[in-house]
């Protein structure tokens, strides 16, 4: 890819991009897989070429199926599933005629590791939360509860079986939802970011979560438990704050690298009114010595008109379902502002 002119991402080192007379021509690979992509059609032809005389090619035309993410294609837009892995492992598991649930995980859980709880197949359940961790992928309605589950890989229980055995009720009421994309006119690049303070009951850990937005559309998202003890909810939030800046830097390198540069200041968006004073007044020695790299790291992106951290209510905070198990009303009005919907389901 180099020899004929690609230019290798340091984003995404699986992604290779050529931009000629403000075309782009993009290729991503996974072992012998890849999709090719872009505007400049002489280049897509020519690179196909290229690639089959140096090794045994087959076309399949246009993306409609990678790795078990299906692509569908309309006038509104592109829409990613993976229907039929569900499906799949619904049979698989024999939950296909169970009774399905409206989320993927009960309030107010209080699941943690118990030596008296009697244990299950460690083996069958690492299957089947590996099958869900990268169901996750198209599938962020399931990223919190997929979070809490793989804490308990090494020792599983009879009631950390029951929260898998839940995700796919929850699987069964929409096997076909997934994320829309859409034009919106825009590049802009948008994060919301939350963090649930000591929510683990085991080791009171904090639980982290972020989307990002690239042109309206949800790109990327995690949830995942923090790996120190926070002192102060504003700590916690703090931290999680870094982890999302972290994010939308890396998504500004990767449009960079294909020719899309972000025109706009980065947004943020944060609940805890505490963790942006930190971030505007770095000057609390006491109230941040335990996040210290953090505080820096986001000082100076601050400084230099990179990011900007807005205040967003509680009440429209989307990272919400990343961090803890909410209502089954919040949820779905959360799943329709990140874009989620399902095109299969009857009308």
């Amino acid at each position: 890819m180099k020899r004929i002119g690609y230019y290798q991402s340091h984003s995404d080192h699986t992604l290779f991009v050529k931009r000629r007379q403000e075309k782009v021509t993009a290729l991503i690979i996974y072992v012998d897989d890849m999709i090719i992509t872009g505007d400049d059609f002489d280049e897509i032809s020519k690179l196909q070429s290229n690639l089959a005389a140096e090794f045994e090619m087959k076309s399949l035309g246009d993306l409609k199926y990678f790795l078990g993410v299906e692509v569908a294609r309309s006038s509104k837009g592109i829409f990613l599933s993976q229907r039929k892995y569900v499906l799949d492992l619904l049979k698989e598991t024999g939950m296909l005629g169970c009774k399905p649930v409206d989320t993927p995980i009960v309030e107010k859980h209080h699941l943690c590791l118990d030596p008296n709880q009697e244990s299950v197949d460690k083996g069958r359940y690492q299957r089947l939360v590996g099958r869900l961790i990268y169901l996750a992928h198209t599938r962020p309605d399931i990223a919190y509860a997929v979070s809490v589950v793989s804490q308990f890989m090494h020792s599983p229980s009879v009631d950390h079986m029951a929260a898998v055995m839940r995700i796919l009720a929850y699987l069964k009421s929409a096997p076909g939802k997934g994320v829309l994309y859409q034009k919106h006119g825009h590049l802009n690049v948008e994060g919301f970011t939350d963090a649930d303070w000591a929510g683990n009951v085991s080791d009171r850990r904090s639980t982290s979560g972020y989307f990002t937005f690239v042109g309206g559309n949800l790109v990327t998202w995690r949830s995942k438990k923090q790996k120190v003890v926070s002192r102060s909810s504003a700590e916690a939030e703090y931290r999680g704050m870094a982890h999302g800046i972290c994010e939308i830097l890396w998504l500004r390198k990767l449009l960079d690298g294909l020719g899309f540069k972000p025109k706009e200041i980065m947004r943020l968006y944060c609940d805890n009114q505490s963790a942006r004073d930190i971030a505007d007044n770095p000057v609390q020695h006491d109230r941040t010595k335990h996040v210290e790299v953090d505080r820096h790291f986001i000082k100076e992106k601050l400084e230099r008109k990179i990011v900007s951290i807005p205040f967003v209510k509680s009440e429209e905070q989307l990272a919400d379902v990343l961090t803890h198990a909410v209502c089954s009303r919040k949820f779905e009005d959360s799943l329709v502002k990140l874009g989620m919907c399902d095109i299969y389901a009857p009308t």
